[in-house]
C-alpha cells in the first residue's frame, strides 16, 4: 500500500515538474518574439520597419532625446554640439558624438551599427542617406497641428520602445496642464507678440509658425493675425513693435544657446529701447523672456512641451 502511494507521488510530481518546465520555455518563447518583432512606422517620410525595443538608437530631435530620457530609454548616438542645457549628461564620453544636426558624420553612425535613427527637420533632406544605414523615421512637430502631432510623435515612441502606458499617463498631465493655462489665457483677455531676438535683429512668430502654440494652443491672441509664416519669422522693426502695442511681448533670445556665442546675451539691451518701451508689455512689466533651451532647440518633448506650458502660464496675471 505504501509502495503504491509513493509512486503515486512521484508520478504527480514529475507532472508538475513537466509542467513547469513547459511553462518556462514558453514564457522565454514568448519573450524572444516580442524582441525581435517588427512594427512599421508611418511618418513624415514614408512607412519604416522597426524592430521593437532599439538597443542601439541614435537621435538627431531633441525633443525627441527628451522625451526618451523622460521615459528612460537608453540612447547610443546624439550630436552634443548645442544641445540642451537640461540634457547636458548626453555630452558624456559614454554617449557617441554622431556629428552637427546639419552635417551628421554617417561613418560614425554606420560604425554604432545603429538598430533606429531618429530625425526631424534639419535632417529631412538626408533621410535616404540615413535609411541606409538603419531604419529611419522622422519625427518633427507640425506646427500647425502642433498637439495633435505632438501626441502622435509620443505615442509613436511609447509603442516603438513598450511605453505606451507612461507615455499615456504623461501626455494626460500636459493636457491637464494646457487646459489650465487656457482658461487663464482666455479670461485675461489679453493678447501677445512672440519675437525672435538674434544678435540685433529680431523677427515674428504668429499663428500656425514655430512657437505658434502660445496662440494656437495656450490660447493668448496673436496680436496681428497677419504675421507670414516661416521658419526664420517675419523680419520686423522695433517701430513695427510699439506700433503693434502688444498686451505681452515673448522674446526668445536666440544667442543664449548657440554655440560660438562667448558674449552673455544682449537680448534685454536690444528688445527693451526707447520705442519697446512705450508699450503696454514694458510699462505693466510683460515683456517676458522665454527658456530657448525649450523653445528653440528642442519643443515637441515630454518635458519641453511641459516646461513651455508652464512658463507661459507663470507669465500671465
Amino acid at each position: 500500500m505504501k509502495k503504491a502511494l509513493m509512486l503515486f507521488i512521484v508520478a504527480v510530481l514529475s507532472v508538475f515538474a513537466v509542467a513547469c518546465g513547459s511553462t518556462g520555455s514558453s514564457q522565454s518563447s514568448s519573450a524572444e518574439t516580442k524582441k525581435g518583432e517588427e512594427i512599421t512606422i508611418k511618418h513624415k517620410l514614408g512607412e519604416t520597419k522597426v524592430k521593437k525595443n532599439p538597443q542601439k538608437v541614435v537621435v538627431f530631435d531633441f525633443g525627441a532625446l527628451d522625451s526618451l530620457d523622460k521615459l528612460g530609454v537608453n540612447v547610443t548616438g546624439v550630436p552634443q554640439q548645442g544641445i540642451p542645457s537640461y540634457l547636458s549628461k548626453y555630452k558624456s564620453s559614454k554617449y557617441t558624438n554622431v556629428g552637427g544636426l546639419k552635417e551628421p558624420d554617417f561613418e560614425k553612425i554606420n560604425e554604432i551599427g545603429a538598430d533606429l535613427i531618429i530625425i526631424s527637420g534639419r535632417q529631412a533632406e538626408q533621410y535616404k542617406e540615413f535609411s541606409k544605414i538603419a531604419p529611419t523615421i522622422h519625427l518633427a512637430v507640425d506646427t500647425a497641428n502642433y498637439m495633435d502631432s505632438f501626441k502622435e510623435n509620443m505615442k509613436t515612441l511609447g509603442k516603438i520602445f513598450d511605453k505606451e502606458a507612461v507615455v499615456d499617463q504623461e501626455l494626460a498631465k500636459i493636457e491637464e496642464s494646457i487646459k489650465n493655462l487656457k482658461l487663464k489665457a482666455t479670461a485675461s483677455k489679453k493678447n501677445a507678440l512672440i519675437i525672435l531676438a538674434n544678435d540685433n535683429k529680431v523677427s515674428a512668430y504668429g499663428a500656425n509658425s514655430r512657437f505658434g502654440i502660445i496662440h494656437d494652443v495656450f490660447g493668448l491672441t496673436p496680436v496681428d493675425k497677419n504675421i507670414k509664416v516661416s521658419t526664420h519669422g517675419q523680419s520686423i522693426s522695433f517701430e513695427y513693435i510699439a506700433e503693434k502695442n502688444p498686451d505681452y511681448l515673448y522674446v526668445i533670445d536666440r544667442g543664449t544657446v548657440v554655440k560660438g556665442n562667448k558674449l552673455q546675451s544682449s537680448a534685454k539691451q536690444v528688445v527693451e529701447n526707447e520705442l519697446v518701451k512705450n508699450t503696454k508689455a514694458y510699462k505693466e512689466k510683460h515683456i517676458v523672456y522665454l527658456d530657448a533651451n525649450y523653445w528653440y532647440l528642442s519643443g515637441g518633448g515630454l518635458v519641453s512641451v511641459a516646461e513651455m506650458a508652464k512658463e507661459i502660464e507663470k507669465s500671465i496675471q
